[in-house]
């Protein structure tokens, strides 16, 4: 795989502006990498500095160690070795069938093999909001990073991942398999496209994208699991493909753990009932690193307190006194926990400042009554620091400026089995949205581009 390294001493002359974005539009494949999907093209590939590229570079251990803790702590309370609010918090709104999956000794031993969280840039550094096993954008990040790899070839070494990172790391998942299937589901069906793009770029390789009808696989091959597990009852296939990966038949990844894909986990990383648990299970050192990182969170479950209780650092006795803070206190952000069509994307997410008291006084009621079936996460809005980048706008044939909010997404694949997995940074995505955007997410107005060392 391609990594950042210090750049030459005698460089060419950069293409200008409207060259450069003339030559990323022309790279795009026919039919594009998204249905429906449009984004503004950026000149030149977002800078990050090298200490924060170092930092990301080993995040990823950081992250694999978590996932690791999480699968244990629900393992553990379902087991009455850990208390059994846990499991039962985890379990809350799902069917039987998929907790009986989970739990199933089969699959032990299965983690996720891509690790993507989503990191808000802000003053003082960057904030750990969403962890994601089942991303899209890992066919868009590759095809970023070639592209602007040939737009700036004396630049490539310096582009994270360079111009084959991310398919190195996505065939590096399924270690010696040497037949594999991306299962697409119709809920996923807009990211069908880059990852058709993807998979045509790895040679030597025979894998494809199917739908979820598709059970003509073979013992030895892996099925990659392009859908979400609330939308399981759908997949036609499910029932094949979760009784091979039992039995051993194929690899199946991500794998059906519907706890390892909860926002909640970010919550109970805080809770001070656990304290001694994470720091057994990731010590200290990563303990304090996630704390650094990850907002304040809190699980909205309306069981009453006592009356002489509050939630930590919020000084509530109530969930119902959410309602009455002012706008300046509403710096926080209300989202689905998971196991919800609202669960991702920007869907299901509310930031309180950004609405009015009766449109946050909605959004309280409707996470207070979904507890039971899908919980709600309160977290810390950090908010993002303005980031200067450009985006060349066809119509008037210039490069515009652009005051943004950035988002970054690293992409980790794990590769290696056990105690010999490692997570391994292959690409970052930066998403680029205008100043005045709250929620930053792939809009039409978004600003997308591959990340690049600099030394400055």
């Amino acid at each position: 795989m391609e990594t950042a390294k210090s750049a030459h001493s005698m460089t060419p002359s950069p293409p200008d502006a409207e060259a450069a974005a003339e030559f990323i539009r022309r790279e795009l494949p026919t039919g594009g990498l998204f249905r429906d999907q449009h984004w503004r093209i950026a000149t030149r590939p977002f800078p990050i500095s090298r200490q924060l590229f170092k930092e990301l570079e080993t995040l990823g251990r950081v992250l694999l160690q978590f996932y690791k803790a999480i699968h244990l702590l629900y393992r553990h309370s379902a087991a009455g070795k850990q208390p059994e609010w846990i499991s039962r918090l985890y379990d809350q709104g799902k069917p039987e069938s998929l907790i009986a999956i989970q739990r199933d000794p089969a699959l032990k031993s299965e983690l996720p093999r891509v690790i993507r969280p989503d990191l808000l840039l802000t003053d003082s550094g960057f904030s750990i909001t969403e962890l994601d096993s089942v991303p899209g954008g890992i066919g868009l990040t590759a095809w970023l990073g070639r592209s602007y790899s040939r737009l700036f070839p004396d630049r490539a070494s310096q582009i994270v991942g360079g111009a084959a990172g991310m398919q190195e790391g996505f065939r590096g998942i399924f270690g010696d398999r040497q037949r594999a299937f991306v299962m697409v589901s119709e809920e996923s069906a807009a990211y069908r496209p880059e990852m058709e793009w993807l998979l045509n770029q790895i040679e030597g390789w025979d894998a494809s994208v199917r739908d979820t009808r598709f059970t003509d696989w073979a013992p030895g091959d892996a099925v990659y699991r392009f859908f979400e597990l609330f939308d399981l009852p759908n997949i036609h296939a499910a029932p094949a493909l979760i009784s091979a990966a039992k039995e051993r038949q194929i690899l199946l990844t991500p794998p059906i753990k519907p706890c390892l894909e909860e926002k909640l986990s970010l919550a109970l990383l805080w809770n001070r009932n656990l304290r001694a648990f994470w720091r057994q299970e990731l010590g200290e050192s990563f303990f304090q690193r996630l704390l650094g990182h990850v907002p304040a969170s809190w699980i909205v479950d309306p069981s009453p307190l006592p009356p002489h209780a509050a939630y930590p650092m919020l000084d509530l006795t109530d969930w119902q006194q959410l309602k009455a803070m002012s706008q300046r206190e509403r710096e926080l952000i209300l989202k689905v926990s998971g196991y919800s069509e609202d669960a991702w994307g920007a869907r299901g997410v509310y930031l309180g400042s950004d609405l009015s008291q009766a449109e946050w006084s909605q959004a309280v009621d409707r996470a207070i009554d979904a507890f039971p079936r899908h919980p709600y996460v309160l977290q810390k809005y950090h908010k993002p620091r303005a980031v200067d980048f450009e985006y060349f706008d066809f119509e008037s044939r210039q490069e515009v400026p652009m005051s943004s909010r950035v988002r970054l997404c690293p992409y980790y694949f794990v590769v290696g089995e056990g105690d010999a997995a490692r997570a391994r940074l292959s690409g970052i995505l930066a998403t680029a949205c205008p100043v005045d955007k709250k929620i930053i997410h792939g809009m039409k107005d978004a600003v997308l581009a591959p990340c690049e060392v600099v030394d400055s």
